[in-house]
Order: structure tokens, then C-alpha cells, then sequence
């Protein structure tokens, strides 16, 4: 692993933080490094929960609406077309609820990930219009799906594409397409899949609300759908740092916590949490890894009838299962890790990492991507490779946009899409050495020479006697925290060692007892940091994030170690 380099954030000038009336110097150096330099924008950020945006706003939603209230007017029969991650399930769920509440003839439709790869597949949707299906709406995928709605379209399909993924040269040929990373759609282009479903579920409702309000679901309310929102926006690393998202996942929280939904309350019991201690932070360790295990190695209809449960008693039995799932799936990610590793032993040296195996399986290539983007800090494509043609994965470092790469390699792709960091394509084998060497050229052109190093970003450096219960009760204005506004992050100097012990099931982790001056001791865990036990000085400096640790009914302070260094080890940290 290579090591992080501490990039310490600049100060604000003290002129700056005395503006900020009613915030502490550390939260507004906090808000100031997230980018509110104006006390008024900092206060809505911290404070804003409306939620009123108008549906309508977004382009081609009126086309969409229109289209799918004939169809429920009609009993047209239509089908929901989804992904198999935890953003397209959720998507998936949130729409298959609005439009059976709204009385419409409608079903589920999710992808193999092993037999049908990502996205719109063409010959699904002849045996979905050879059933009868008048109407598809995907959820999450289709922005790129060119052929594949041309042939829909041919096979006599009206299609409607919601999405959120980057947009190729040409949209496709759709009823209507809704996708905020279009020029010329208003909203938030950062939404998240089911962010972008649940806009069309909202403009739905309101149409019904305004033409037919007798037959308005009452046992409905948009509020019920926000705790998928919440889960598909953070386990998809959507960012929470402006606008919609964050206000989003703020509500879908509270949903979440109620344990409104059976689903989630099961899952939240098998993955350990409780309701009304549920953070973003849960999603992003505790529920979406579980929701993803059953695309992963499995079939995501699992955690679809999951999510769409009547009851606790229905939904228990589905959280085991992708609670299994989740724990294979960890065994063989390392196993693969294992086995992809000794193909890239000299990765230090390359640009990009690139490699592939005939036994990885599609569920996992992705994981092994990113624990190599993450250990080697480069970008990383890992593909499973096929008979005549391989699929892959894609993992980025924020110096290399993956998908811009791939689209200019686009011919010697079958399909590709994704983020700028990250990415999945289909190559016919025939193409593979070609693309390889492609990928490896643009991405040498893009950072040779560059000093790449993971950074770890650090909001402030403080004494440990500044962290205190008030401070991390202020701290909570800044929730729900993840991509795009992380938790605060500190540094502090010169911590005396007074124990030390290796804990978890392989001492894979640290346990340790830290002293500051003038501070009271205080209980600090980094995981991942194990091996540090046997070389650890006396004397340490740590960048970390200040918590509260719950045992027993009782609450106290705890710093979660990110990164460790010998004392004055840290005097190099640059300014970010």
C-alpha cells in the first residue's frame, strides 16, 4: 500500500471564520474547506431541508408522465427496467411502488449480471414485447443503450429512459429520455439513479393529484419512497455536498430510521444496526454492500422482493440470503484479489493496471478493481474474460477520467458507460491487446511524469483537548456526511502511546490508548492499521475522525484512526 501524503487544508483568514455568527472556529474552517466562504450559503447548506423542486422542471418528464398515465388509463402493460446494483434496485422498487399504488398493470425486469451483462439488452426486450409489454421504463441504465432501443423500438415497444450516467454522442431514440446530465435539462446533475426515479415518481403523484384527485393513492406518500432514495444515492457514492442529493438523503434517513419499510428494517437487523443510529456512513458499510451481494452473486430480484416485502416476516428470510451472498462474497474478492495481484506485481511502474482472468466472476471484478485503483493508486481495469467477447471494470484515480477514455476508444467496444471514475465495458477478445495498449497510451499521455500519491485530505490540525462532546455535537450539522462532504478530519501531534494491541479476527486491526497534552486519554481504533502493533514509537502523529463510541449504554470519545506516523514524521503534510 502506497503511503498517503497528508494534504492539510489552508487556513481560513481569522477575519473570515468571525463572520460565521453562531458556528465554532472549527466548523466554520469545516464549512470554509467545503467551499461555503459565505456565512449565508454555509448556513443553508447546514440548515436547507425543502424539498420542493418541481418535477415538471426536468426535460421530458411531461412526455413521460403523459405517456405512462395513458398507459395505467388503458391497462397498458408495462414493465420497469433496472440494473442490478443497489442504485437500479432501489430505483427499480421505488418506481414498481408509485406505479402500482397509481393502479398500473406493471412488473420488474432486472438483468443477469453473469448471462446479460449491464444495462438494456436487445434480446430481452423482444421476449419482453413478445409478452405483450406495450411500455419500458428503465431506471439507472439506457443512455447509452443505442441499438438496444432501436430494436425495442422495432419489436414495437414505447420506451421511456430515466438515468443518470454520462451521456454519449447521441441520445438514444427514445419516447422520452430523462436524464439531468443533459445541457438542456434543468437539476441536479449529480443525482443519483433512483434520485432521478423518484422525480418521476413525485411528478406521478402530482399529476394524479391535480386530475383525479378521488383516486389519489392515500396510502402513499412521497416520503414512504425516501428512504430508497437515501440508499441508492449513498451506496451509488452520489455526492452529498450540494443541492438535492444531500436534502434527499437528509429526509431518507429519517424514513430509514422509522423502519417504515420491512425490507430495510430486516437488513438493518442482519447487518447489526439499529433503528435511530443509522447514518449515511451505515449505508455505505452496512446495507449497500448487502443490497449489491445479490447482483453480485446472485440475482438482484432477491433483494428487489427484499425492499418490496409486505412484511417483516416476508423480508427476514431474503436478508439472510444476501446476508450469506455478502459474506461469500468478501471470500472470493479476496481470493481474486489474491490471483489478479500476481499478474500486476510491478503495477508502481505503470500507468494504468490491466488484467483480467477466466475464473474472476462478473460480480466481483469491479471490487478487485477498486481495491487495485486503491492499493496502487492507478486507474485499474479488470476483466472477466469470456469465450469470444469479455466484460469489465473500471476504476479510476481523479487524475484520469475513465470514461472519457473510453469513449475514445469506443471501436474496439462492443458497449461502454459509467463515471469518471467509474467505468464498464463489453470488448470482443479479438480487441482486447488493442485496447489494452490504448488505454495504457492515453493514460501514460495523461500522468507520467506526474507525482501521483494518494492524498488524504485534513480539515484542520488540532489538540486532542479541542475534541470534545460539544465539538461533535456541532459536527452533526455537517450530516449526513460521505462522497463530496466527508466526515471532519483531523490531525494532531505529538500523542503518547500508553497501549497498544492488535485486534479482530487476523489482529488486521489497531487498538490503541492516546494521550495529548493537557488532555484526558482518550480510546482510538484504526482498522487496517494491525500491522503498525509491532513497530509502533512511543510517540505518534494521527489523522483521524473524532466519534462517539456507544458500549454498554455508555458514550464516549473515540478517535477512528485513518492514517499513523512516528512524531514529526507529519511536518511534511502539504497544503491541499
Amino acid at each position: 500500500m502506497l503511503q498517503k501524503e497528508w494534504a492539510l487544508a489552508p487556513s481560513a483568514p481569522a477575519e473570515h471564520l468571525q463572520r460565521y455568527q453562531g458556528f465554532s472556529p472549527i466548523l466554520a474552517q469545516l464549512l470554509f474547506n467545503r467551499g461555503f466562504e459565505d456565512p449565508a450559503s454555509a448556513l443553508e447548506f447546514v440548515h436547507s431541508r425543502s424539498l420542493d423542486e418541481d418535477p415538471f422542471s426536468l426535460k421530458d418528464v411531461e412526455k413521460a408522465v403523459d405517456r405512462i398515465s395513458l398507459a395505467i388509463e388503458r391497462g397498458q402493460p408495462i414493465v420497469v427496467y433496472g440494473d442490478f446494483d443497489a442504485d437500479g434496485v432501489c430505483a427499480t422498487t421505488l418506481l414498481m411502488q408509485t406505479l402500482k399504488a397509481l393502479g398500473a398493470a406493471v412488473s420488474p425486469y432486472i438483468p443477469d449480471r453473469g448471462q446479460e451483462g449491464y444495462g438494456l439488452n436487445a434480446p430481452a426486450l423482444t421476449q419482453i414485447a413478445k409478452q405483450g409489454i406495450e411500455l419500458v421504463i428503465t431506471v439507472d441504465c439506457g443512455i447509452r443503450s443505442i441499438a438496444e432501443i432501436e430494436a425495442g423500438l422495432s419489436a414495437g415497444l414505447d420506451i421511456i429512459v430515466t438515468d443518470h450516467h454520462s451521456i454519449g454522442q447521441e441520445l438514444p431514440p427514445a419516447l422520452a429520455v430523462i436524464n439531468p446530465r443533459q445541457d438542456d435539462c434543468p437539476g441536479e446533475a449529480g443525482m443519483a439513479g433512483v434520485g432521478v426515479a423518484f422525480m418521476l415518481a413525485k411528478a406521478l403523484l402530482l399529476r394524479r393529484w391535480e386530475r383525479d384527485r378521488a383516486n389519489y393513492p392515500g396510502d402513499l406518500r412521497l416520503s414512504d419512497l425516501l428512504d430508497l432514495v437515501a440508499l441508492g444515492t449513498v451506496a451509488d457514492i452520489m455526492s452529498l455536498n450540494v443541492g438535492l442529493n444531500r436534502r434527499l438523503v437528509a429526509h431518507g434517513l429519517d424514513t430509514i430510521n422509522e423502519f417504515r419499510r420491512p425490507g430495510i428494517a430486516a437488513l438493518a437487523q442482519a447487518a447489526g444496526l439499529r433503528a435511530g443510529q443509522i447514518r449515511a456512513s451505515s449505508i455505505g458499510f452496512g446495507l449497500g454492500p448487502r443490497i449489491n451481494a445479490a447482483g453480485r452473486l446472485g440475482s438482484a430480484m432477491t433483494a428487489y422482493e427484499l425492499l418490496s416485502a409486505p412484511t417483516l416476516e416476508d423480508a427476514l428470510p431474503r436478508a439472510s440470503q444476501l446476508q450469506q451472498l455478502n459474506l461469500k462474497r468478501q471470500e472470493l474478492t479476496r481470493q481474486a484479489q489474491a490471483e489478479i495481484s500476481e499478474q500486476v506485481a510491478d503495477a508502481e511502474d505503470l500507468d494504468l493496471i490491466f488484467a483480467g482472468d477466466e475464473n474472476v466472476l462478473p460480480g466481483i471484478v469491479g471490487l478487485v478493481a477498486g481495491r487495485l485503483a486503491e492499493a496502487y493508486y492507478r486507474p485499474a481495469v479488470v476483466l472477466e474474460i469470456g469465450a469470444g467477447e469479455s466484460r469489465a471494470s473500471c476504476r479510476s484515480i481523479p487524475e484520469f477520467n475513465i470514461t472519457r477514455a473510453l469513449d475514445e476508444c469506443a471501436d474496439l467496444l462492443v458497449k461502454h458507460g459509467g463515471h469518471a471514475m467509474a467505468a464498464g465495458f463489453t470488448v470482443l477478445n479479438s480487441n482486447i491487446d488493442a485496447l489494452r495498449q490504448e488505454l495504457q497510451r492515453k493514460a501514460q499521455a495523461s500522468l507520467s511524469g506526474r507525482q501521483l500519491k494518494r492524498r488524504l485530505p485534513v480539515d484542520c490540525e488540532a489538540d486532542l483537548a479541542a475534541i470534545n462532546m460539544d465539538l461533535l455535537a456541532e459536527l452533526e450539522l455537517l450530516e449526513p456526511t460521505g462522497h463530496g462532504n466527508p466526515q471532519a478530519t483531523f490531525l494532531t501531534r505529538n500523542l503518547k502511546v500508553l497501549h497498544c494491541r492488535r485486534v479482530g479476527a487476523e489482529g488486521g486491526h489497531l487498538k490503541l490508548r492516546l494521550a495529548g497534552e493537557g488532555s484526558p486519554p482518550i480510546d482510538a481504533i484504526g482498522f487496517g492499521l494491525g500491522d503498525w502493533a509491532g513497530r509502533l514509537p512511543g510517540t505518534i502523529d494521527s489523522v483521524y475522525h473524532p466519534e462517539i463510541n456507544e458500549w454498554n449504554g455508555r458514550r464516549s470519545l473515540q478517535m477512528r484512526l485513518l492514517d499513523i506516523r512516528p512524531a514529526g514524521d507529519s511536518s511534511s503534510a502539504v497544503s491541499a
